[in-house]
């Protein structure tokens, strides 16, 4: 009985997260036709300024907040760690972050964090002690909802050209209405007391 009692206490101690895409969620993506353009340096950089006030709802609701991308120009190089370096720090000074997770590799590399595999998020949880199953990922591309599967986040996707056929748990117009359904989920320790 002691050792239900120690887990109990243990899963009470896991936090809660949202794993933000940063292409496309928190900063701006130009077009060229219908491929995106990643910015490779910070003058190309544009940060999404709808975003920081959802963000801030999020933190009042007592998420933790981390930001995920795939950057395989550093590896590539066609972008440098200094650049990087530079746009995650006007990141960090616009919104209120509490990490931000790089995959520095490109696709074929076999890398365990480049999305679509699950490395940045289960990294996380280690650094966190984040409860995934507690977790949600927002973005507007697959890669981010098949990793969000494999290890038990609810995925929420921004309808775009780029979420594909694989499985998301919901696929939502913009940021805010994602926002609003993440906020009226309840705690599962809640349903019962309803």
């Amino acid at each position: 009985m002691a050792a239900l009692g120690e887990l109990y206490a243990w899963e009470s101690l896991m936090k809660k997260a949202i794993f933000l895409e940063r292409d496309g969620i928190l900063n701006l993506v130009p077009m060229d036709g219908p491929q995106r353009i990643t910015p490779l340096t910070l003058e190309e950089f544009q940060i999404n300024p709808a975003a920081a006030p959802l963000l801030e709802r999020l933190r009042a609701a007592g998420f933790l907040l981390i930001a995920t991308t795939n950057q395989p120009g550093l590896s590539m190089g066609h972008m440098a760690r200094r650049e990087l370096e530079r746009m995650h720090e006007q990141l960090r000074r616009a919104m209120p972050l509490d990490d931000i997770l790089v995959c520095p590799h490109a696709e074929g590399d076999g890398c365990p964090c480049h999305k679509p595999r699950p490395g940045l998020f289960t990294e996380a949880a280690f650094k966190w002690q984040l409860d995934l199953d507690r977790c949600f990922v927002i973005s507007d591309k697959w890669q981010d909802a098949a990793a969000a599967r494999t290890v038990g986040c609810t995925s929420l996707l921004i309808k775009s050209p780029w979420i594909g056929a694989v499985h998301y748990d919901m696929a939502l117009p913009n940021f805010e209405m994602i926002v609003d359904r993440i906020l009226q989920f309840r705690p599962v320790g809640q349903i019962l007391a309803a």
